[in-house]
């Protein structure tokens, strides 16, 4: 506990002296800033390269959503693109989130993220084709199960024996 004390008044004697790297390290925390809140939407070009700018992409890049109302305002518009169809083996700065530092994140980035389901990679085969195969394999199932219902197994298990009902061997020969 004394050292828990001694090292947050440490770091209280630090930031009192140079509170300026106090206020870096705290912003480059993994790239997030709590502070953040989207602008207005651009409404014209200038805005919009403003906007560009202010999320690190090429004016040519950046796709505002549509100014329906839901608040997000002058957030870029990214491709639906899951993690984990990211390349596993570039060099990212983070990579156990597969993002760079300052990248702009996805508007739903918990949807996309590598712990949800993605579309990474289109399936072998087609819906209708899983949706077959899955009713074919309950069908003969079912189908199994109603045709051999008549026919009941069993363990085959004699009664059982107790002294109280008489003697079931004898050790005499006859």
């Amino acid at each position: 506990m004394a050292a828990l004390i001694k090292g947050l008044k440490l770091a209280s004697q630090i930031s009192s002296k140079n509170p300026a790297l106090f206020a870096l390290a705290a912003r480059n925390a993994h790239g997030w800033n709590k502070d953040f809140k989207p602008g207005k939407f651009p409404e014209t070009d200038k805005e919009r390269e403003a906007a560009a700018r202010k999320y690190g992409l090429h004016p040519s890049e950046y796709q505002p959503y549509e100014n329906d109302g839901t608040g997000i305002g002058d957030y870029p518009k990214l491709a639906d693109v899951p993690v984990e169809a990211r390349d596993p083996y570039y060099p990212y700065d983070f990579p156990e989130l597969k993002r760079n530092l300052h990248d702009p994140m996805h508007a739903e980035t918990p949807l996309w993220s590598e712990d949800r389901f993605g579309t990474a990679e289109p399936t072998r085969f087609s819906m209708k084709f899983y949706w077959l195969s899955f009713l074919g394999v309950m069908a003969g199932s079912i189908g199994v199960y109603y045709w051999l219902e008549d026919y009941k197994m069993f363990r085959p298990v004699m009664a059982k024996q107790y002294p109280r009902d008489g003697p079931h061997y004898t050790f005499e020969s006859k």
